[in-house]
């Protein structure tokens, strides 16, 4: 199993989660945020946005299933064919273990 983290732009939200739920992936969380990239925010004139709007949205997927949900989310959260600085990232990283809270049991 894997954790996926990825931030996008908010605007790309509605389309992202409509992709995952359409190729069967309907569990995600989503989580507002302010960050900024390598780019260090946005310089409109005299006027530096510091800090951007993101949405953080955290899957927990199948090994099998890994690489076809990075996939669909970077191909919806683009915001162009080749893309552009401030589309956002991807974070993958290994589960270890999995608990359900409302039966305190271990998923295998």
């Amino acid at each position: 199993m894997f954790l996926i983290r990825a931030i996008i732009r908010p605007e790309k939200s509605v389309v992202v989660m409509k992709a995952l739920l359409d190729a069967g992936f309907p569990a995600v969380t989503k989580i507002s945020a302010y960050g900024r990239g390598k780019q260090r925010g946005l310089r409109v004139g005299d006027v530096t946005y510091d800090e951007l709007p993101k949405d953080i949205l955290l899957m927990a997927i199948s090994s099998k299933d890994k690489d076809f949900v990075v996939e669909t989310i970077v191909s919806s959260a683009r915001t162009s064919p080749s893309g552009h600085f401030g589309d956002g990232k991807i974070f993958v990283t290994p589960i270890d273990e999995i608990y359900t809270i409302s039966s305190g049991k271990k998923e295998v």
